[in-house]
């Protein structure tokens, strides 16, 4: 295994209370309990074999966790203590781990944060979305603003190392005067790190086949411009496409995924990364339907994926380009095995059209490159 690659671990949790119009992660509406006992017993057991699968891994220490969904506040403290417990007596964890959870913003739910502070996580997501209730109800949300206001002052009060909200905009019908209001009541509830992310719609969701109407590329761009601007006023700083932290409170489990670090993914639909000793790539998938993934009689495992050689620089660069911190050059061969030999016509062309800039070291994506990043990406496509 590539030890010196930073390894994390995601963990799916698929329920939902009830399926967002424009969510197209493998989320399943609960019907009746979480069976979150067996759940739990098929979350270890695919790790364990995941870590037989690619062997050396176990040696290797856990950089992060992150336990997403679906709503995995739907579990309760004392299994998500289980998992955590179970997780770290297959792999050894590093110090001053971070483990990030996602939450509804529900009061229930908010109620269980000093718990699930207890059990071992140490950072919550919490999935605001926005602070009309017009807006969530039309998003399908099932909290109010008044509920992720409480939520947020949870947070704050629970002792967690760290705290998201993750905050849309680009809603449908929203004005500009209301996405930066949205922002504002943010900013008011001093979270340490905010994800701030424009809505688009996707296949196979409820919106997709029937689209709302939606703010145009104008309104778009005044209300990313104006955003930024109050963010960076208020002490965010932007380390990715749509991450904002204060100082010190980026979100190191997603830095991993972005600089092309290695994870386990287990629980349904989950994705894995994994680079072996001599610098393949594989990449996993896991069974995505719940009835599926609890079957005793079934693999875990739904996909196994060696990216090609050939697809290696797109993959590498797609990721690393979305952060705003300079790329050390010496990450593309330490990440990928390939020479940098390998990019030369594709970087000069970027550097020609001021679409990246360059030091001896590092490339730096320009203020250009940030405007037309799919182009910059489209020169790393193997045709």
């Amino acid at each position: 295994m590539a030890t010196n690659i930073p390894l994390s671990l995601y963990v799916h949790i698929p329920w939902c209370v009830q399926k967002c119009p424009y969510c197209d992660f493998n989320s399943h509406t609960l019907k009746g309990d979480v069976p979150e006992h067996d759940y739990i017993d098929a979350l270890l057991d695919d790790l364990k074999q995941d870590l037989h699968r690619f062997e050396g891994v176990s040696g290797r220490a856990l950089h992060s966790i992150f336990i997403g969904g679906g709503t995995p506040s739907l579990m309760s403290p004392q299994e998500i203590s289980r998992l955590l417990q179970g997780i770290q007596a297959q792999i050894p964890f590093a110090e001053n781990i971070e483990v990030t959870m996602e939450a509804n913003p529900g009061t229930v739910e908010a109620d269980k944060f000093v718990a699930y502070r207890k059990a071992g996580v140490n950072r919550i997501s919490i999935g605001v979305q926005s602070f009309d209730n017009q807006k969530l109800q039309r998003l399908g949300r099932i909290h109010g603003a008044a509920e992720a206001k409480r939520a947020a002052a949870l947070a704050h009060e629970a002792g967690l190392a760290s705290f998201n909200l993750d905050l849309m905009h680009g809603l449908p019908d929203q004005s500009l005067d209301g996405a930066l209001d949205d922002l504002r009541q943010a900013i008011e509830l001093n979270p340490p790190h905010l994800s701030w992310y424009q809505l688009t719609i996707e296949p196979n969701t409820q919106y997709y086949s029937k689209p709302p109407t939606l703010p145009d590329d104008d309104d778009l761009w005044d209300i990313f411009e104006q955003g930024h601007q109050l963010l960076t006023e208020a002490g965010y700083v932007q380390y990715e496409t749509s991450g904002y932290s204060k100082p010190g409170y980026q979100c190191r489990h997603n830095l991993n995924y972005w600089r092309f670090g290695d994870y386990l993914g287990i629980g349904c639909g989950a994705h894995g990364k994994i680079t072996l000793d001599n610098s393949t790539v594989q990449r996993t998938v896991k069974v995505k339907h719940p009835r599926g993934y609890l079957d005793p009689e079934k693999e875990y495992l739904s996909e196994l994926h060696i990216v090609e050689s050939d697809e290696l620089p797109f993959e590498f660069f797609m990721n690393r380009f979305r952060l705003v911190e300079p790329c050390p050059k010496a990450d593309f061969p330490a990440r990928t095995g390939l020479p940098l030999e390998t990019v030369d016509a594709p970087l000069q062309n970027a550097l020609s059209a001021g679409l990246l800039s360059e030091t001896e070291t590092h490339w730096q994506v320009t203020e250009k490159g940030r405007l037309f990043l799919n182009d910059l990406l489209a020169g790393f496509i193997n045709e």
